[in-house]
């Protein structure tokens, strides 16, 4: 399909929309749903659901889990990539063996509401750790919180809080300050990047996902997770869920070449990260597995910083009114950051998603073993 015609028939401008097309696309090559019904309600009062579809061989042993979702609002555009890779292939045309699995919408309550967050007002990707054992500290965003997501937006504490995270910047540097802000925390619900005091309805999701599919059942997964918002603008990096030197690590460099960073060698545009989803990974299928964020840029992280800070405010009030020309504005501004939505962007976006998606393909078609 040209990618074009495919822009205008895979992305949405709402969750409700994003999820009918996905299952209208379901439904033409005739894949069964599986759907995870989420119980609180979307902005325009739809239901919300994580849904789920397998193309291929039921009986794959080697299978590309496509998710998208896992921040919310950055499921317009993983939301689309699916669509599209679900529309243009045919079963006949994969490789011996392998299978596909779509997970739409994993978080579907930030996706509707345009957060970044869950209903729990959890970072998804901060959320995987083990919580009967003693969580990361981030005294940096001890230090911050109050400045991060002051109780007001007027000028005169917004003016304090642009001060004191100048100060904390010069006095730390630029990477303490971006490990302070977006690294994950565990003490302040109210503040961006929270993982978490439990396990999020999406993360309990994933799981039973995962056990419903017998995914650890497998020879291999790959698993690509759609991600925007950092990065150059419109450019896909492949970012490693794995350690270096590590089979998973091996695997993803096979796959996708020289173009794979890592945060931990900074050579990514993400640092290093706590409780993210590769702890689920790890957990469950050891060296049986592959795991890569396709993060794709949009605007500076200052630009992000404060969409963040307004949409974790208004939150924070209580009760949202979808119809306020306030709440619109904030919710303009943060789908517009994570999801730019131009021409220009969508074309950048949807090339990389097939090339990535084939890369995965072929890599698992080959049988490549980690070592």
């Amino acid at each position: 399909m040209d990618l074009l015609e495919s822009i205008r028939n895979s992305f949405s401008d709402s969750y409700q929309e994003a999820r009918n097309r996905f299952l209208n696309a379901a439904k033409a090559k005739q894949i069964d749903v599986q759907s995870y019904i989420n119980p609180n309600i979307g902005s325009l009062k739809e239901q919300l659901s994580c849904d789920t579809a397998w193309m291929g061989p039921r009986d794959a042993k080697h299978v590309l889990v496509i998710i998208s979702g896992t921040h919310g609002v950055e499921g317009f555009c993983g939301s689309g990539c699916q669509i599209d890779w679900m529309s243009r292939t045919n079963v006949a045309d994969l490789p011996n063996d392998v299978g596909l699995l779509f997970i739409h919408a994993i978080n579907p309550f930030g996706f509707s509401w345009c957060r970044r967050v869950t209903e729990e007002g959890c970072d998804l990707n901060r959320n995987y750790l083990d919580f009967s054992k003693p969580l990361p500290q981030n005294e940096g965003h001890d230090e911050l919180v109050d400045y991060f997501v002051p109780s007001s937006l007027d000028a005169q504490t917004m003016e304090k809080a642009e001060i004191e995270i100048s100060r904390y910047r010069e006095a730390h540097g630029e990477k303490a300050f971006q490990r302070a802000r977006k690294s994950g925390q565990y003490k302040h619900p109210h503040s961006m990047f929270f993982g978490g005091f439990e396990a999020t309805w999406s993360r309990n999701t994933l799981e039973s996902i995962i056990k419903d599919y017998e995914l650890t059942q497998l020879d291999f997964v790959a698993i690509v997770d759609f991600h925007t918002g950092l990065g150059p603008f419109g450019y896909g990096e492949p970012i490693s869920g794995h350690l270096p030197n590590t089979p998973g690590s091996d695997w993803v460099n096979h796959a996708y070449g020289e173009s794979v960073g890592v945060p931990e060698l900074g050579t990514s545009s993400s640092i290093p990260l706590h409780g993210t989803s590769r702890e689920l990974w790890d957990r469950k299928f050891e060296n049986k597995y592959s795991y890569i964020a396709l993060e794709y840029g949009t605007y500076s992280q200052e630009q992000s910083r404060k969409a963040l800070r307004e949409d974790h405010w208004l939150h924070n009030k209580g009760d949202v009114n979808w119809d306020d020309p306030d709440v619109q504005r904030i919710k303009r501004q943060i789908k517009h950051h994570y999801h730019p939505g131009s021409k220009d962007w969508l074309e950048m976006v949807l090339y990389r998603s097939r090339q990535i998606l084939r890369q995965a393909t072929e890599a698992l078609g080959a049988k490549h073993i980690c070592k």
